[in-house]
Parts: C-alpha cells; sequence; structure tokens
C-alpha cells in the first residue's frame, strides 16, 4: 500500500497553507517636506471665526543721504502697513469596517485602518502647505543651463528650456540675497525644497558633487537634504502632487520652491487627528477617520523687495 504524502495526499488550501505572518507589510508613501517649513499663525484657534488676518509693516525706503542742514526741518516718511487673511476650513477622510471583520481578523485590523488613515492624512496636508508655496509671486523658470528668466507673477509665461542645474542654484540665491533681501530661514541658509527631476539636475552637476562631499551630516539639517551649497539647504521632495516632475519643453524641468523666513503660515483651528465613529447599527458597523480645521496660506504674497520670501521655479 502507498505511503500517505504531503506532496501528492494532503488537501490542498487551508489544511496545506495555514500558517499567517504576525507582521503586516504596509505601502510605502512619498515623503512629506512642506508642511515642517510653515509657521503656525499665533493668537487664532477656536471661538476666533473662520479667518485670520495678519498685520504686516513695510519698509520706510533709504534715502539718497540722510543729512539734515541746520535750517531745514527733519524730512518725513511715509510709514505703510499691509495685511494678509487666511480662512480656514474642514479637513477629512474616513474608512469603514464592519465588527465581524474586526472580530474574525488575525491581526488588528482597526490599527492599520488608523496607520493608513495617518498617511494619507500626512501627504493631504503636504500637498495643502505645498499650494501655498506655489502662490509665490516670483517665478522663475530655467531656459538653458546657465540662464532663467524671473517673472514678478503668481504663473509664469515662460517655457523652460532646461532642468535645474548648480547654475541656477547660484543665481537663484543671488536673487534672493540681493535682489529681494529676502531673510534667510535660518543659520544663514535659504531652504530649496525640489521635486526628484530638479533634484536629479542639481546633483548630477560635478560642482555640487565637489562643494558637498565634505560635509557632515549636523550641515545638511534636514533628512532628505542632498547637500548644502550656496548658503542654499537642498533636500529632494518624492511626493510628485506636491512638486511636479514634468514640466517645461518634452518635461524637461522639475518644479521647485526656494524659500527664506516668514513664508508660508498655517492657521489652525483643530489639530488633524484620527478619530473613530460611535459604533452603529448595535455595534456591527465601525469607521475611522481623520478630520481637522486648518488652512495653509502665504505670508507675503507680493513681489515687492523686501517683501517677497518665495520664488516658484516652474513653467508655463
Amino acid at each position: 500500500m502507498a505511503a500517505y504524502t504531503w506532496e501528492y495526499d494532503a488537501t490542498t488550501g487551508v489544511y496545506k497553507n495555514h500558517a499567517l505572518s504576525r507582521d503586516v507589510l504596509r505601502a510605502a508613501i512619498a515623503e512629506t517636506e512642506f508642511h515642517m517649513h510653515t509657521k503656525q499663525v499665533s493668537g487664532f484657534g477656536r471661538r476666533r471665526g473662520e479667518t485670520v488676518t495678519i498685520p504686516r509693516t513695510r519698509n520706510v525706503s533709504e534715502p539718497t543721504t540722510g543729512i539734515v542742514t541746520e535750517q531745514n526741518k527733519i524730512p518725513i516718511d511715509t510709514f505703510l502697513m499691509s495685511t494678509v487673511a487666511i480662512t480656514v476650513s474642514e479637513f477629512g477622510r474616513g474608512v469603514e469596517f464592519t465588527h465581524k471583520s474586526d472580530i474574525l481578523s488575525s491581526y488588528d485590523i482597526k490599527n492599520s485602518i488608523q496607520k493608513a488613515l495617518k498617511d494619507q492624512m500626512q501627504l493631504v496636508l503636504d500637498t495643502r502647505a505645498a499650494r501655498a508655496f506655489k502662490l509665490a509671486q516670483l517665478t522663475y523658470t530655467p531656459t538653458g543651463p546657465a540662464s532663467g528668466t524671473l517673472e514678478t507673477a503668481a504663473a509664469a509665461t515662460v517655457t523652460a528650456a532646461s532642468n535645474l542645474t548648480f547654475k541656477h542654484l547660484g543665481l537663484i540665491r543671488d536673487i534672493m540675497r540681493q535682489d529681494y533681501h529676502m531673510p534667510f530661514y535660518g543659520q544663514g541658509h535659504y531652504v530649496g525644497l525640489l521635486s526628484t527631476k530638479a533634484a536629479r539636475g542639481i546633483k548630477s552637476d560635478t560642482t555640487f558633487q565637489e562643494m558637498t562631499k565634505y560635509l557632515k551630516p549636523a550641515d545638511l539639517v534636514y533628512n532628505s537634504a542632498i547637500g548644502k551649497a550656496e548658503q542654499t539647504v537642498v533636500v529632494e521632495v518624492n511626493h510628485a502632487t506636491a512638486l511636479s516632475n514634468n514640466r517645461g519643453t518634452d518635461n524637461v524641468l522639475g518644479e521647485a520652491v526656494f524659500f527664506g523666513s516668514e513664508s508660508v503660515g498655517l492657521a489652525e483651528v483643530e489639530t488633524p487627528e484620527i478619530r473613530m465613529a460611535i459604533p452603529a447599527d448595535f455595534g456591527r458597523a465601525h469607521a475611522a477617520a481623520w478630520y481637522g480645521i486648518f488652512e495653509y496660506g502665504i505670508l507675503w504674497d507680493t513681489a515687492n523687495d523686501g517683501e517677497a520670501r518665495i520664488i516658484f521655479v516652474t513653467s508655463a
């Protein structure tokens, strides 16, 4: 009589394959970089209405000379102020699941849903913050490997003919520092958030490679930073919804933003959080969601010297 064998006689299905790993693998998401570079608006929150108005002082222009002659009065200049407003909205998404699916599952389905919702929430916040950065009134479009066009408009009218290069990094830094006197983001540096394609244009440049190869980890400030040069910490953003990788002629350009301090504000009434719904249908129907009341807004929506804080690298 033939012996019972696992290969030929064991019943297929659960009997033969009954082990389930204790580990639940999670799909990866894009890294989120924009939210951390925003500034929370103070003095705003619950029971303060839906809009916060932020006052801004404008510069008093420098005179040709500050000399005052003995017989003349001191000249009087005009001091001006302006405001910018941010209006909050409700944001949120949810997932429903049944009591049966939760109680019969070998792993904690509720925990997995909450983690997935948290990932989604981070992406939505990052995209919303990026939207505010891209409202900059200064746009820069590379027209060649060592040339570009700066426009004082929220939308570029020039079509890009080149990706970003190290030469552009220097040109943009000089525009920020010399032409618009943008204050540094912190500790003597600006920040550049670059799409993966834009970052590749910088990383492939041998000059950038030489300038960054001796940097220490502490010099890079951020985990996703690829280098620091021209007083700018360069950070790669692989979140394509936030920054496009396909702009310009033949999709040659990846988008980027360069900025100093006080660039984008966060007005928050209720901090985004994960919430569990009250069970329905006698405890058989469950749901989880993330929810918050907030909005991101550009703090200096002008192209004036001393006021503009962001340059958006893009194309028509």
